[in-house]
This record gives structure tokens, sequence and C-alpha cells, in this order.
């Protein structure tokens, strides 16, 4: 059975870092596009980064482009998110999805099928 779990939430001030980790269990991550979302209290779910199975694509929502960084580690089966320079907008429950794809990625929710239950991240000082 596919499984996802989001780690690496909590809370930090503003300008400070968090690094994000979704761990898989019952597949390799090699084979699948990841996706990461986060959604705020009271607004839509919204696309931040994803990355494509052979990670040669990376895509970034244009508010978090320059700050965050996704990227695989094989070894361990996770991909991650690396968020530097957190803002207190970027307050919300972070999730990672997976969709079995060699096609490019994209920050559609619609487009993957196994979703994490996610991590909250709190920006404030």
């Amino acid at each position: 059975q596919l499984q996802l779990v989001e780690s690496g939430g909590g809370l930090v001030q503003p300008g400070g870092s968090l690094r994000l980790s979704c761990a898989a269990s019952g597949f390799t991550l090699d084979y699948y596009a990841i996706g990461w979302f986060r959604q705020a209290p009271g607004k839509e779910r919204e696309g931040v980064s994803c990355i494509s199975s052979r990670g040669g694509v990376t895509n970034y929502a244009d508010s978090v482009k320059g700050r965050f960084t996704i990227s695989r580690d094989n070894a361990k089966n996770t991909v991650n998110l690396q968020m530097n320079s957190l803002k207190p907008e970027d307050t919300a429950v972070y999730y990672c999805a997976a969709v079995p794809t060699i096609r490019p990625c994209i920050m559609t929710s619609s487009f993957y099928g196994a979703w994490g239950q996610g991590t909250q991240v709190t920006v404030s000082s």
C-alpha cells in the first residue's frame, strides 16, 4: 500500500529555515513525480514545488522561487523541500503527493494520486 509521510514541520521565526521530508513506504520514489502543496486556513490548497521522476524537471511557485529547493535523496527514498528565508505567509499545512509517471511534473492537485497527511509549518515571531 502506498504511504507518504511528511516530517520536518514546526515553528520558526521569519527569516528562518526548515527542511521538510516526504518519505515513502511500499514503493520506490524513483519512479514517481513528487509535488509539495500547502494549505493555509481559509485558503485553497496551492502548489509549492514539484520534481519529476528522473529529477530533471523541477518547478516552483513564484512565491517561493529563490527561497525553496526541492531535491531527491534516493538512498533514503525521500524527497526534501528546503525552505529558507521563511515568511509569515508561508504558514500552512504542507503536503507531499506522488504519481507514477515519466512526464514532467506539474503543480496541479489532480495530477497526483497519493497524498500524505501533512505537516504544519508556522512562521511567526
